[in-house]
């Protein structure tokens, strides 16, 4: 016995898989993997039926579909003809402050992400032609998209992101040419790659991508959460002991015991609670 997998074009209505799997079932054929999604046209709706039978039951099984009322397309992929893979889609509730996590556990099991709600946009500006741009957007899934500009106009078009975006939030912008340089300067943090960029782009840059991979820039945000977290954490310990050392000291209570830990003691805790940051990949 061999696999059958059968994709059906079906009424988008309420009860449609219910009668197709009750048609398997009342046959005796099982069905290994179902799976339905509503197409472009929210009438209709595409089903993917994985079954087990030879071809006389593939004949049967397309016979008994096509009386179906609901159904109005019947295809059989075939080997060669058509690719399987097992897909899992995970919808995942998080804030601003939880994304970054998200993209890190993403990384590790080499997991992509497909779509991101409304609290952060990307937009494409670049100077190629626009059926070119259309396509990598498309393929990319970006928000927005703007082709066929001059440096002048992504600045331009920089601004106007720049008056559009609240207090508390950031607009960075990721380029790699001669031609992105004015807007690596007025983006909150500009973005450069190394290997690749031109050296215009990375001296007006904030950032450098050595390696060139996109990717990276989650892994960036996280890494420098944690350094300015820990910068934090040791300016209060710092400043914290000094001044308990210094009020000692005005009324007698401190000894020079105490001086040397809120000079040096405190230098020596500070450096080894920045080690952590090295831990951060």
């Amino acid at each position: 016995m061999s696999r059958i997998v059968l994709s059906l074009l079906v009424d988008n209505t309420a009860g449609v898989l219910s009668r197709v799997a009750g048609l398997f079932s009342r046959r005796g054929y099982n069905i290994e993997s179902l799976t339905v999604g509503v197409t472009a046209d929210p009438r209709y709706s595409r089903m993917t039926v994985v079954s087990l039978g030879d071809h006389q039951v593939l004949e049967q099984i397309q016979k008994q579909l096509g009386k179906l009322e609901d159904v109005h397309d019947i295809k059989e992929l075939r080997e060669g003809h058509s690719v399987y893979r097992e897909l899992m889609l995970v919808k995942v509730r998080a804030n601003a402050n939880q994304r970054m996590a998200i993209n890190a556990i993403s990384e590790i099991f080499r997991a992509s992400i497909v779509d991101v709600g409304k609290d952060s946009v990307t937009v494409m500006l670049t100077g190629d032609r626009k059926q070119v741009a259309d396509t990598v957007a498309k393929e990319l899934g970006i928000d927005e998209v703007h082709s066929e500009l001059l440096p002048a106009d992504k600045v331009s078009r920089v601004e106007e992101l720049l008056l559009k975006k609240g207090k508390n939030e950031t607009l960075a912008f990721v380029g790699d040419g001669i031609n992105d340089a004015p807007v690596l300067t007025r983006a909150d943090i500009g973005i450069a790659m190394g290997s690749m960029g031109s050296d215009a782009a990375i001296e007006a840059a904030d950032v450098v991508l050595m390696d060139d991979d996109v990717r990276k820039i989650a892994s960036i945000v996280r890494i420098s959460r944690k350094t300015l977290s820990i910068v934090k954490q040791n300016i209060v310990f710092a400043l914290g002991v000094k001044a308990i050392v210094l009020l000692l000291g005005a009324f007698g209570a401190a000894n020079m015991w105490e001086a040397v830990f809120a000079d040096v003691g405190v230098s020596v805790i500070a450096i080894l609670n920045s080690m952590r940051a090295l831990k951060e990949k």
